[in-house]
């Protein structure tokens, strides 16, 4: 990794820790939040995905409209350095412990490469 690419890195985990702690405290259900990226096509292959702990509580987050919560803190936090995503809705996912689970026996770098193979 170039060492810009670590300052960027850095950067957007700082912001989406600051995203992260605000919707724990907010957000019911909400347990952690990560993020892939392939740097030699960034931003727009950065892909950002808010986990939740059950469908059902995913569920409810849809009916209470808090995707838009978590659109408007990510992109909140990744401007207040210096990163602006232009497609938002699609870079940005959600997912749930139970569904990782049900599907993939709870490896989640095994989730999370369906994701991360789609950076480009």
């Amino acid at each position: 990794m170039k060492k810009s690419d670590k300052k960027i890195e850095n950067a957007i985990r700082e912001a989406l820790t600051t995203v992260c702690d605000g919707a724990l405290e907010s957000v019911s259900g909400f347990v952690w939040i990560t993020h892939m990226v392939n740097y030699d096509a960034f931003p727009q292959s950065l892909r950002i995905v808010c986990v939740f702990d059950t469908d059902e509580a995913l569920s409810n987050a849809y009916d209470a409209k808090q995707d838009a919560y978590f659109y408007a803190a990510i992109e909140k936090a990744l401007r207040g350095v210096n990163i602006k995503l232009n497609k938002l809705p699609q870079q940005v996912s959600f997912d749930t412990e139970e569904a990782c689970q049900r599907t993939h026996a709870g490896k989640w770098h095994e989730r999370l490469a369906k994701v991360s193979g789609r950076l480009h």
